[in-house]
């Protein structure tokens, strides 16, 4: 019977994998075409070459979707860009940041699992992130930007609740929505958890924050506002019918007004009810704002009224954190989803076996989030300082 690993050989093991997996993905990669998301992200690039990252909002892209990313994501794309003039490609490279994003994520994964669980279960969750068949095909497959903007999002978390680094904790949030703006469903649950550290945390984490934001998103407010938030703050998705709340009312029979409230307008309120899940948890439980952040952007998922195969990803890593067997029954079956829809002739054209999967995907996220939901408020809480005050202890050991 296998002993349980220390803290060094089992992070050693989970470097093994995350390099293993990053390498996995970056040769699919640079041997397959990636779906037309790829060459719409190269289409993007070239325009923004030629526009700017800022003007790029209010210029019209014929032969090209609505350019719905945030700034981040604009001076990303200006980076690729220049680099193709180098003989890079393109396809290659667009599948890198999400690479390299799950490559930290299982690291970050594994730090956060091993402050609440064994080294052994903290093992497992992070190479568990790193050879998830969901992370591998979205990211070496695909490309986006979703894993970069969750790895932001836990790290932010990481930070605040175990590091103590509300400065560093408020600039990795800032990013977060910088790069994909669905991370904003966490961002007050991480202002409330940095409330309930006390006032000097609360002001350095929103110091890191306000300020990092202000100096990303400055320029195309102050240029390009009303296109930004058309664009950027009040995009819904696609309206194709392949997951979740959207799918089970199409295969129910709701009429079509109901459902396109649900994709139109009535999808705030969805979002609203994942800030309101968020917010609540982190009041409970600030010490565990890294799975609330993973709760509640599975949470997100779950609710989600617009369906796209990289969306998987947003609960991935998370779940892990939530539990090895959560994190694994997720990931299995979410992966086949992946690779089978992106398998066929289009990725946002499912086949009647993976929409089935795909309804079973969403069961298995549900199963997930409430065993995860469950161990969240399983412990008590330790005491919190009242917000402005410091503990006694701390107190009596300052310097």
């Amino acid at each position: 019977m296998w002993g349980e690993p220390d803290v060094r050989r089992a992070r050693a093991a989970v470097l093994v994998a995350a390099i293993a997996g990053l390498l996995t993905r970056m040769i699919i990669a640079a041997n397959s075409p990636g779906p037309a998301d790829v060459r719409i992200f190269e289409g993007f690039a070239k325009a923004i070459t030629g526009y700017g990252p800022v003007h790029i909002y209010a210029q019209p892209l014929p032969g090209l979707p609505v350019y719905n990313h945030p700034p981040l994501a604009g001076w990303m794309l200006l980076g690729l860009d220049h680099l193709t003039g180098l003989g890079f490609s393109f396809a290659t490279l667009i599948r890198f940041p999400a690479s390299a994003a799950d490559f930290a994520c299982a690291l970050l994964v594994f730090e956060i699992v091993r402050r609440r669980a064994t080294p052994r279960t903290a093992m497992l969750c992070g190479i568990g992130v790193a050879v998830s068949p969901v992370l591998i095909a979205t990211s070496g497959y695909h490309g986006n930007t979703d894993a970069v903007a969750v790895a932001f999002a836990l790290a932010a978390a990481h930070l605040l609740a175990d590091r103590r680094a509300p400065l560093a904790a408020g600039m990795a949030a800032a990013l977060s929505i910088s790069v994909k703006f669905i991370p904003v469903v966490v961002v007050p649950a991480l202002f409330v958890a940095a409330f309930r550290g006390g006032r000097p945390v609360l002001v350095r984490f929103a110091a890191g924050f306000t300020g990092l934001t202000a100096l990303i998103w400055g320029p195309a407010l102050l240029t390009v506002p009303l296109d930004l938030e058309r664009n950027v703050l009040e995009y819904a998705g696609g309206s194709y019918r392949l997951w979740g709340l959207v799918r089970f009312a199409d295969v129910l029979g709701l009429p079509e007004p109901a459902i396109a409230f649900m994709q139109g307008g009535g999808h705030f309120l969805f979002v609203l009810a994942c800030v309101a899940a968020g917010t609540w948890l982190a009041w409970l439980r600030p010490d565990r704002a890294p799975g609330v952040v993973a709760l509640t952007l599975g949470l997100l998922l779950l609710l989600s009224t617009a369906s796209g195969l990289q969306y998987l990803t947003w609960a991935a890593a998370g779940m892990f954190v939530l539990g090895p067997v959560e994190g694994c029954a997720y990931s299995a079956v979410a992966g086949l989803v992946a690779v089978l829809g992106y398998s066929g002739r289009s990725a946002v054209r499912w086949n009647e076996f993976v929409l089935y999967l795909g309804a079973a995907a969403w069961f298995v996220l549900a199963a997930g989030l409430a065993t995860g939901l469950r161990r969240l408020l399983a412990t008590s809480p330790p005491p919190v300082p009242h917000p402005g005050t410091a503990p006694r202890a701390q107190l009596e050991n300052a310097p």
